[in-house]
């Protein structure tokens, strides 16, 4: 069995001897290799070269045994797409061109034509996709319409979110239209990359879990659900939305084949909550990978046995790794692994 179809059983909760595995951002600053490229690159420069972004999306699978590739991107670039873009801090965190502020600048925002400027995106995809020959998964991902809109809103990185919140309340038209607006970006952006080749499309609602419950459905979900809609009936959709556990339920009616969980619930428990045909994905805390090998080798050792006889794991993180992870810890994790039978 391929790590590529060892992958797709796992979505479609097929009986296996292990699961996958894969580890959110394992292309990043974690690896020596990538410092190096970033030294001769700026981030964004890396993301829009697809040779570039090809090459540190292979560079985590060329270092340890995972199952799958995620193509090397930024979420943000939807909202640079439809002419509201962005770059970091000098302190931290992400500062847009402009704070969406009226209808009059939500108009100028041109869904139209977002898979063709993103072209980059999909000329990475197809070059993963033939260096993998087809033994390993390969991913691709975007944000949830609500989690870009807060960015937008903000116009950039936030710690409250007061604005975004405000709008969602207090005016309801504006911020449905850019929903929308959102919706039919990402439905184009995910169709291209189905298109390049990408096996499973992962969707981040990163901020969903700074919702009021009761407004969870009304701001993100049904928006998100759209989305699937709109895909190819049955491609693998996954859905991460860190701190959404009281979400859980009508996540797994979203549509979306996978739940991507973070690591503050018991991935046991939740496997007893949502339908059997819904396949889990996580929840190793990210912490983890900053300690020492031995300790790693225990903790994912405690979540394999949580989830044995259980169809539909795939192993990952609760969360994206840390840049001070150690390399030491990624290969203990990824071993235990790949050395597991249930």
């Amino acid at each position: 069995m391929t790590s590529r179809e060892r992958f797709l059983a796992a979505v479609a909760c097929q009986p296996l001897d292990r699961p996958p595995v894969w580890i959110m951002r394992q292309a990043g600053r974690y690896l020596p290799e990538y410092r190096a490229l970033k030294a001769q690159s700026s981030f964004l420069a890396m993301v829009k070269t697809p040779e570039l972004a090809a090459e540190v999306t292979l560079q985590p699978l060329r270092r340890f045994s995972l199952d799958a590739a995620i193509i090397f991107s930024d979420i943000l670039v939807i909202p640079e797409a439809l002419g509201q873009g962005y770059k970091f801090r000098d302190a931290g965190g992400i500062e847009m061109d402009f704070r969406l502020e009226s209808k009059a600048q939500l108009d100028r925002l041109n869904p139209v034509g977002v898979a063709a400027r993103l072209d980059y995106v999909g000329k990475a995809l197809e070059r993963v996709k033939a260096e993998l020959k087809g033994e390993k998964a390969l991913l691709g991902f975007g944000g949830s319409p609500w989690t870009l809109g807060t960015y937008m809103l903000e116009g950039g990185s936030a710690d409250e979110f007061q604005r975004s919140k405000a709008v969602f309340y207090s005016d309801r038209p504006l911020f449905n239209a850019l929903m929308e607006k959102l919706t039919a970006a990402l439905i184009e952006y995910f169709q291209m990359q189905i298109r390049a080749g990408a096996d499973a499309i992962q969707i981040f609602d990163s901020w969903g879990g700074i919702l009021a419950g009761q407004d969870y459905e009304a701001a993100s979900l049904r928006w998100i659900r759209d989305i699937i809609a709109a895909l190819p009936k049955g491609f693998p959709v996954i859905l991460y939305a860190k701190g959404t556990p009281s979400q859980f339920t009508d996540q797994a009616f979203s549509g979306a084949s996978v739940l991507g969980v973070d690591w503050t619930v018991d991935l046991g428990v939740v496997r007893k909550l949502v339908p059997g045909n819904i396949a889990l994905q996580g929840n190793l805390d990210p912490v983890l990978m900053n300690t020492t090998p031995e300790i790693v080798r225990h903790e994912v050792t405690r979540l394999l046995e949580t989830m044995r006889g259980a169809n539909g794991h795939i192993f990952n993180l609760g969360h994206g790794i840390m840049p001070q992870a150690k390399i030491e810890c990624v290969e203990a994790l990824v071993d235990t692994v790949t050395r597991w039978k249930n």
